[in-house]
């Protein structure tokens, strides 16, 4: 009788030290999963492409103006090293830094990630972000598909580089020259393949920036794509100053919530990514 009081104390004891074991490692998981905010209706990510000097002279005061956040993407691509007029020094962008504004990276020659450009991916991300490093700005955690080439290889690449997420056009859902777009939903779109709701093109007025912004409800991000205010060395992808702060008042007044792109992470969990990425793809360009 003995002996069988105590195989069963001892099976007692196994089963206790499991069951502590399990809620030990359950709590630690609950502590290791950030605490996300409710996604708001009017959430807007403002992103900003190609190191233009305007996003220093245009750009800048404007968001600080408002008290926006906002994401700069940032390439030595086209003639970044020599046409100071219409792109930023290495100055401008540790001050736009030092503002609390997002340095994102967008490759060191605009290189699209497409399949023959794979092997030469991580080479072109860490260019820039030894540049981060000498100007003291941090290393990125969010990427731009420079040309809104987009390699599934590349997403792994990303991922071992560090990225958090990763913003792309809206295409292929809508035709690249209508600068259209679909809002971000999270759960469903991969967290390195952010879809641009509004990419904006000179013929945008201010009913193509309601568009993409109206989508932002019922749990979705609209993410908002911009270049040069004024782009002189592409034209297709200007924005008109005057037409930029129109914008921009719109999105103040009617009180849009406005954060880089690094901010997602208050809202989501940028470790949860769907099995398949290009389903939701596949899925809406089929609606």
């Amino acid at each position: 009788m003995d002996e069988i009081y105590s195989r069963g104390a001892a099976c007692l004891a196994a089963v206790t030290v499991v069951v502590a074991m399990a809620a030990t490692s359950a709590r630690t998981q609950s502590q290791s999963r950030p605490r996300l905010e409710r996604i708001p209706d009017k959430l807007v990510v403002l992103t900003f492409d190609d190191s233009k000097a305007s996003h220093y002279t245009v750009v800048r005061p404007l968001l600080k103006k408002y008290g926006f956040g906002a994401t700069f993407f940032i390439t030595e691509g086209f003639t970044f090293r020599t046409n100071k007029e219409d792109y930023l020094t290495w100055d401008q962008i540790s001050e736009l830094h030092r503002d609390g504004f997002e340095i994102g990276n967008h490759t060191r020659d605009h290189m699209g990630a497409s399949k023959e450009n794979l092997p030469r991916l991580k080479e072109q991300v860490e260019a820039i972000n030894e540049q981060f490093a000498a100007h003291g700005i941090p290393r990125a955690v969010s990427f731009a598909y420079p040309g809104n080439a987009i390699d599934p290889g590349a997403l792994t690449i990303l991922e071992a580089l560090g990225f958090r997420f990763a913003r792309r056009g809206g295409a292929p859902e809508y035709p690249y020259e209508e600068g259209n777009g679909v809002a971000y939903e999270p759960g469903r779109d991969h967290p390195l393949l952010l879809p641009s709701a509004g990419d904006a093109r000179p013929v945008w007025t201010l009913e193509n920036l309601k568009r993409a912004t109206s989508q932002a409800k019922n749990g979705r991000i609209a993410v908002l794509q911009f270049h040069g205010e004024p782009d002189v060395e592409h034209p297709w992808v200007h924005t008109p100053r005057e037409r930029f702060e129109e914008y921009m008042k719109y999105l103040h007044d009617e009180g849009f919530k406005v954060i880089a792109v690094r901010d997602l992470a208050r809202y989501v969990d940028w470790r949860q990514k769907p099995d398949d990425p290009w389903k939701v793809i596949e899925q809406r360009k089929r609606e």
